[in-house]
């Protein structure tokens, strides 16, 4: 298939690599791509994916066979609706479909409908608001921005003035909104739906925090790993837990996306907390995640390009469940000096060929681009290093190993990803 994959980063990336590695063929195209993305796909830089009509346009014009839709941000301008007009398969969901990861209003009240579990959450328009729904729920305080973020518009803390000051950030682009906070361990589950059927990935579990020990500030994610070798002492296993998230959140979600008239055909992402009462959900993502597409695709077994394809033309009921390796898979992200806050670009990036030369190890790009012969770093979140192994430990050891051979000044990581599981 020629297939056209819109994003710049190490999900991005993480994708390219999976289809590249299904040894099927495939013509891949990548607007805008990264330096890393240019060794396995053909870049089309002038190629501005939050344009609708320019998309469905280049998707035409080069008889593009599928385009997967990486990023949130085209997705809530409407790339994907333009495409379907056009009669050219499309995984990702319409604009108002997408509100499930634009809006969190629009996710809770879609959760209420569908009878998901979920904490309670208020909705605040300006200071006053604001200060009452801290009030009422009490510290912890959540808060989070009402829109897209890039994954740092949510606060976790005891500090009553950081939760204000986060908040009025954002009010004055809109809501935010106050939710009780829930406390267990987190999951990030992902299903593959055609608008009426879905189909669940393997788990993983990611790091927000930027520092060991979950200190310091959100970011968009320092690590990941899978699958999750604790879910049998709380579940019984990675398999009883998966058909409990399928049919509890996945299928009411998408049962009541489609009675509403906007089918949710794309990746449904469920970032999931297993709190003493049960599971509930605390968000929705419209896309996969990163970093845990990075760990979730390297054990995928069946070729995603078929799964795709099968959710993009409306035939997923066809597809048995998706088969995964019994690998380990661990990533861990190399960031910029001053990420989250201000990171510094710019810098010069080497050691990747040492990196790689490491068994079971690759490197996606997050934010690279080539000057002359230097790799350049361009933004907070540089690169993934993925390992994978026959046990945690041996793919930790792999990871680390492989990011002690990469140089990028002032650039910093976590040193704790899957340690929690590294006997496994």
């Amino acid at each position: 298939m020629r297939i056209l994959v819109l994003g710049s980063g190490a999900r991005e990336h993480a994708i390219i690599l999976a289809l590249r590695g299904e040894d099927a063929g495939h013509e891949l195209f990548a607007a805008p791509g990264n330096a890393g993305i240019a060794a396995d796909a053909a870049l089309v830089p002038s190629l501005d994916p939050n344009d609708p009509a320019a998309v469905s346009q280049y998707a035409i014009d080069e008889n593009v066979d599928l385009v997967i839709v990486g990023p949130e941000a085209p997705l809530v301008a409407g790339v994907a609706d333009a495409l379907r007009e056009r009669g050219i398969p499309v995984f990702g969901p319409g604009k108002t479909a997408a509100q499930l990861e634009g809006s969190k209003s629009f996710a809770k009240r879609i959760m209420e409908a569908a009878g998901v579990p979920t904490g309670r959450a208020t909705r605040a328009h300006n200071r006053a608001e604001l200060d009452a729904a801290l009030d009422e729920y009490g510290a912890p305080y959540v808060v989070k921005a009402d829109g897209l973020a890039a994954g740092k518009g949510v606060i976790v803390t005891e500090d009553r003035d950081a939760a204000v000051a986060h908040g009025e950030s954002y009010l004055s682009g809109g809501a935010v909104l106050v939710e009780e906070f829930l406390s267990g361990p987190e999951v990030s589950l992902f299903f593959v739906s055609d608008g009426d059927h879905v189909l669940p990935l393997s788990p993983a579990q990611d790091f927000k925090r930027a520092h060991d020990g979950d200190a310091g500030p959100n970011t968009g994610g320092m690590g990941a790993y899978s699958p999750l070798p604790w879910l049998a002492g709380a579940f019984g296993g990675e398999e009883e837990f998966v058909a409990l998230v399928t049919r509890e959140v996945a299928e009411p979600v998408i049962r009541q996306m489609d009675a509403e008239g906007t089918p949710f055909i794309g990746l449904l992402y469920a970032g999931l907390i297993l709190t003493e009462s049960g599971v509930k959900v605390i968000e929705f993502n419209a896309r996969f995640g990163d970093p845990e597409t990075q760990v979730v695709l390297p054990r995928l077994v069946t070729p995603l390009s078929q799964l795709l394809m099968s959710a993009a033309s409306g035939h997923l009921e066809d597809e048995p469940a998706p088969q995964f390796a019994e690998a380990a898979a661990v990533t861990v992200v190399l960031a910029s000096e001053g990420y989250p806050e201000a990171p510094v670009t710019g810098r010069v990036i080497e050691g990747l060929e040492a990196a790689a030369s490491i068994d079971g190890v690759h490197v996606a790009h997050a934010a690279t681009v080539q000057r002359g012969d230097e790799l350049v770093a361009t933004g907070g979140r540089v690169l993934a290093v993925v390992a994978l192994g026959n046990t945690f430990f041996e793919a930790r050891d792999r990871a680390y190993r492989a990011i002690g051979e990469i140089r990028l000044e002032g650039s910093h990581h976590r040193t704790d990803i899957a340690a929690d599981v590294a006997d496994h």
